[in-house]
């Protein structure tokens, strides 16, 4: 079956970020994944992971004031230098960490600004970063992200990030395909994994409605992870769920698949 990975921004909020790496081993998981480390230090970080022997298998690159709502700024003209003193970050983090690929999210859209202008700006900030990434063996993902949960995000479609990606050109950047995201956006779930496995480097789930542990809703995730299986995926899949009590009341669905 697939490997899983829990996301400590999502998973075991009931505890301090620090302290969830412990909850994460002790669950049983050998992965883990977060939005951003940015608030700590690298060495903290890699402790925690180092003493529960945990893999790191993901973070961000910083994606502006996010506690003000910001959801990302690799697409927004204006803000191209804070963009890439931004990589240059999380590059910093991603060494020390031993984390082998890093997610870039492209932002709102702003209202009164060109999409062309928006979409020439992310291809820019795409090839940038790849080309940064590429000189430290890192991969490079971009996540569409719904617009019901995230109105006027720029990047909202598997077919978008494709068509991007093949702009870009880089043999370092991959899609990350969130199966929540994918499925309020346009379904197909298994068909569009399929189309695009060999530029899919990341998995992320969550069920639907309400973003909640596998089992909760409508996607039939017995079904997709012994297709995903199947196909030969070896990547991770990022649990990114909002537990619909407790984290660890709701892993009866991780036990099922291990």
């Amino acid at each position: 079956m697939p490997k899983f990975a829990a996301n400590l921004s999502m998973l075991f909020n009931e505890v301090p970020f620090m302290e969830r790496f412990d909850k994460a081993a002790a669950c049983g998981f050998k992965a883990v994944e977060f939005l951003y480390p940015y608030a700590y230090a690298a060495s903290e970080i890699k402790a925690k992971l180092d003493h529960n022997q945990l893999k790191l298998v993901l973070h961000n690159i910083p994606a502006g004031d996010w506690d003000g709502g910001e959801r990302g700024i690799a697409c927004l003209p204006d803000r191209i230098d804070e963009y890439r003193a931004g990589v240059a970050k999380a590059i910093e983090y991603a060494t020390a960490l031993g984390v082998g690929q890093l997610n870039c999210l492209a932002g709102k859209a702003p209202a009164g600004i060109d999409p062309k202008v928006l979409h020439a700006t992310f291809v820019s900030n795409l090839k940038y970063t790849a080309g940064e990434f590429k000189k430290h063996g890192l991969k490079l993902l971009i996540e569409p992200i719904n617009t019901f949960d995230i109105p006027g995000f720029f990047l909202s479609t598997t077919a978008q990030g494709i068509a991007i990606l093949d702009e870009v050109g880089a043999d370092n950047a991959f899609l990350q395909y969130d199966i929540y995201h994918a499925q309020r956006m346009e379904g197909e779930l298994a068909n569009s994994i399929k189309k695009y496995l060999n530029r899919i480097g990341h998995m992320q789930l969550a069920d639907n409605p309400g973003r909640n542990e596998p089992g909760t809703g409508e996607i039939n995730y017995t079904y997709l992870f012994k297709f995903i299986d199947q196909l030969g995926y070896q990547g991770w899949i990022g649990c990114e769920y909002k537990p619909a009590t407790t984290t660890e009341a709701g892993l009866g669905w991780l036990k099922s698949v291990s």
